[in-house]
């Protein structure tokens, strides 16, 4: 499957159908104004020669036909983080993708504070360019058959990069992942398959599009299948986003925990009711928020797994196939296997060890190919999380393998205390379990929490379900946990916060 090629099957079927309900600047998208706005923007870009071109631009109809543009010149294009020091990405991904271009938006640079950097062309510049010859060779374009359209264009594989995306950096730096037509195209087919999903689902697509679950997710499932995608800029304005599900009803979302914890708050019994299918997903779905959303709205959080080298989706829940707690079944094309960390060789069915993962949906490689060789073996990729697969088939995740720690000689896992604390915290509290050197020991277990608390009384409390190992000895209280775009922890940051504080 050709991605950008899908995309022009769907806007010659549903012609007046809604692609994309802007509700950042308002504007209505037609399939068929979007097939026409992605010649002009084409036409706009074929001067740019480099093969890649930077696109660093909020989640929009201006973002996604941006990305089918680039793709329609059968060039890469490279999504860049903007919500994390949006300058020094924007010039890190030019030197390790080695390109100048950068689509971008002058509204977004003044909202980020971001100067402009050669090479940045801002689609206010390139809308005001528009001439009228433009838009009615565009029309003419699009009026032509989607076979005569797709033979028109560079002839694509499913082996062409279809996005380079960098990984978020959580614990080190960021590495660009290559991912292929057929990589994203497999996640596609594969949620078809097990997903109660048509053409006449609506979806609330709200992620950066620099994250590999807004990428797949928000951009290309509902262009893919002929959805309506509502398209909101800033995830992180909890009741506008909650006020847009209210009103424009979408009955898919796929979202982190960090997110729905926000949209939540914002929200009163009813305000969801258009939603059959919430997927969280990128970080672990608390116990309370599963709770919480089946207590409010009705709706369970069908809890999925993945990775940006994986494009993205490994194993989700399903409405049929659900267990709380889980991450669910593996998707149909794809198989796992549960190793030792040491040997490498494969555990009995139960029993922890590392998650490895092989298919059509693991990712061509990093940029770098070193980094590549270290986690692709046999076509096998070591996701570096801890897991096991239960007797039903259901897929369980217990953490980072780097986020287990040796403390006197014993393996402890720093998210199973994450866990057990955020079960006896008030609900909505925020922690993150982190660990500093220990002459003695060798390391010494801190929880960063984001509200005041009795410590002793928390220790009593979690030394009910935890080794004596496993509980933390310091608290430290942040105003806010530290988080990356996605809403995950950023352990790194709160890391070196424990660490300054204790000095």
């Amino acid at each position: 499957m050709i991605l950008h090629h899908e995309f022009i099957k769907s806007a010659k079927k549903f012609l007046k159908k809604t692609a994309i309900l802007d509700r950042t600047t308002g504007g209505d998208v037609p399939y068929e104004k979007a097939l026409i706005a992605a010649f002009i923007l084409m036409k706009k870009f074929q001067k740019i020669e480099e093969p890649y071109i930077g696109i660093m631009v909020p989640t929009s109809a201006g973002a996604i036909l941006s990305v089918i543009a680039t793709l329609f010149l059968k060039k890469a294009p490279v999504m860049i983080n903007y919500s994390t020091g949006a300058e020094k990405n924007a010039k890190y991904a030019q030197e390790k993708c080695n390109f100048k271009t950068i689509i971008t938006s002058r509204a977004l640079l003044e909202k980020v504070n971001c100067p402009v950097v050669p090479g940045m062309i801002c689609l206010e510049d390139i809308m005001k360019s528009v001439t009228l010859f433009d838009k009615i060779g565009a029309l003419l374009k699009s009026r032509k058959s989607a076979e005569a359209i797709i033979n028109r264009l560079p002839k694509a594989d499913e082996e062409d990069l279809v996005v380079i995306l960098f990984t978020s950096g959580s614990e080190k730096d960021p590495k660009g992942v290559m991912l292929c037509h057929r990589n994203i195209s497999s996640n596609l087919e594969d949620a078809k398959a097990v997903l109660p999903i048509s053409d006449d689902d609506i979806l609330m697509s709200m992620l950066p599009l620099f994250h590999v679950f807004g990428y797949t997710v928000d951009l290309w499932l509902p262009l893919h299948m002929g959805m309506t995608a509502v398209t909101y800029a800033n995830p992180l304005e909890y009741k506008r986003v909650a006020s847009i599900i209210k009103k424009d009803k979408p009955t898919v979302m796929a979202s982190t925990p960090a997110f729905f914890a926000g949209y939540l708050r914002e929200s009163e019994k009813g305000d969801f009711e258009s939603l059959r299918i919430a997927v969280p997903g990128a970080d672990k779905a608390p116990e309370w928020l599963r709770n919480a959303y089946k207590e409010m709205h009705g709706i369970d959080l069908l809890e999925g797994y993945g990775c940006t080298e994986t494009s993205p989706v490994i194993s989700v829940n399903t409405l049929d196939n659900f267990r709380p707690g889980s991450i669910g079944k593996p998707f149909p094309s794809v198989r796992v296997k549960i190793v030792d960390p040491e040997s490498g060789k494969e555990v009995a069915q139960g029993k922890e060890g590392k998650i490895l993962v092989s298919g059509d949906l693991v990712m061509k490689g990093y940029l770098d190919p070193v980094e590549t060789a270290n986690v692709l073996k046999d076509g096998w990729y070591d996701t570096g999380d801890i897991g096991l697969i239960d007797k039903d088939g259901f897929l369980w995740h217990k953490g980072r393998y780097k986020r287990f720690i040796k403390i006197g000689g014993e393996m402890v896992s720093l998210v199973n205390t994450e866990i057990v604390l955020e079960s006896v915290l008030p609900s909505g509290t925020e922690c993150c379990v982190v660990h500093i050197d220990d002459k003695v020991k060798g390391a010494r277990i801190v929880a960063a929490v984001s509200v005041e608390i009795d410590e002793e009384a928390i220790r009593k409390q979690i030394a009910k379900d935890l080794p004596a190992i496993a509980v933390p000895k310091t608290f430290i209280v942040l105003d806010e946990i530290p988080k990356m775009s996605s809403g995950k922890a950023d352990f790194r940051t709160v890391t070196r916060i424990v660490q300054e504080k204790l000095a």
